[in-house]
């Protein structure tokens, strides 16, 4: 039937019309919010890239986490680390008192209902901020999955509940599998970075973990932009290694992947948020120009409405606050 018979505006009259026929809905338990771990203690550094965001002692960092759950009803973080003093393989992150470890450990002791989300990468802890080890003025990508695999089984016995391998190594997934397999670790989930775009949506994140690379791009490792086919032969291999969740990152100009990843798999999937997303909705709503519950709330709609199960984003917090205001 056509109109005059048919009418779609009958069901958006009021807001219990369209609340009954809502499609999409976003909820707190599809959210994961990430924090940035340093030394020290009474530490809460802002990072003025990403309004809102700090870099956070591990003391402060059980505060703000116990705040996350308590008021926001967000009960699942991911784990960045800033590490006293860095290394040329980021060996320094496979110690067992490193910096996340050591907050995992804390947040533990402290938290009972919280899912922990641990970052596995060198970019953070190697002096060059590349993302493995260097051979010849490149990532090299065999000698990379070792430090990979040691810092996901330190992780995991520190507590982690998911590890999370963000680094574009080929074989790295294989690799930290069998090495949580043969160390009691065969039920710690393996959530990749399966499709992660060499993208410049990056740039307050890298401020904020101080991981800027020092010479040279990503772009030997993370995909190109303007690849989708490849994005599905990535997640592909990694759901063969071993994967339990995959992740198409960013997510606002690669919603078309998130579709395509979705159609094909039928794997949980998540989808990041990135800082330059973030940091974009800050700075519009800091000049008026746009309404940023509305926004927040319609982005982040937009990503499940794609195909995505999980989101990580830095509005977790405000959107789980925003929630529980409205009930």
């Amino acid at each position: 039937m056509a109109f005059p018979v048919t009418r779609l505006r009958r069901l958006r009259q009021n807001e219990i019309f369209r609340a009954m026929v809502r499609e999409t809905e976003v909820d707190c338990d599809d959210l994961i919010m990430p924090y940035f771990v340093c030394p020290g203690t009474g530490v809460k550094n802002p990072i003025n890239s990403m309004p809102g965001n700090y870099q956070w002692s591990v003391d402060l960092l059980v505060e703000e986490v116990k705040d996350l759950v308590e008021k926001a009803g967000i009960n699942k973080i991911l784990l960045f680390g800033i590490p006293e003093h860095k290394d040329e393989t980021g060996e320094v992150a496979c110690h067992e008192d490193a910096i996340v470890p050591r907050a995992i450990r804390a947040l533990r002791k402290e938290i009972n209902n919280l899912l922990i989300v641990a970052d596995v990468c060198n970019c953070e802890y190697t002096t060059h901020g590349h993302c493995g080890t260097i051979i010849d003025g490149d990532v090299n990508n065999d000698l990379t999955l070792k430090t990979l695999s040691e810092q996901s089984l330190t992780l995991a016995r520190a507590g982690a509940d998911i590890i999370a391998p963000s680094d574009m190594m080929d074989g790295r997934v294989a690799a930290i599998r069998e090495m949580l397999d043969e160390n009691g670790f065969s039920n710690t989930p393996i959530m990749a970075y399966s499709a992660k775009f060499a993208s410049a949506f990056y740039g307050p994140f890298r401020d904020a973990a101080e991981s800027a690379p020092k010479f040279g791009n990503r772009r030997t490792y993370q995909m190109d932009p303007a690849n989708g086919n490849e994005a599905l032969r990535e997640v592909e291999e990694d759901i063969v290694e071993g994967a339990d969740m995959v992740m198409v990152k960013p997510a606002l100009s690669y919603l078309d992947v998130i579709r395509r990843v979705k159609d094909n798999y039928n794997m949980p999937l998540v989808a990041y948020n990135v800082s330059g997303e973030f940091s974009m909705v800050k700075a519009a709503a800091a000049n008026g120009w746009i309404d940023e519950s509305r926004i927040i709330n319609e982005i982040l709609t937009s990503i499940k409405r794609a195909g995505a199960d999980v989101i990580i984003t830095y509005h977790a917090k405000e959107f789980g606050l925003l929630k529980r205001a409205k009930k």
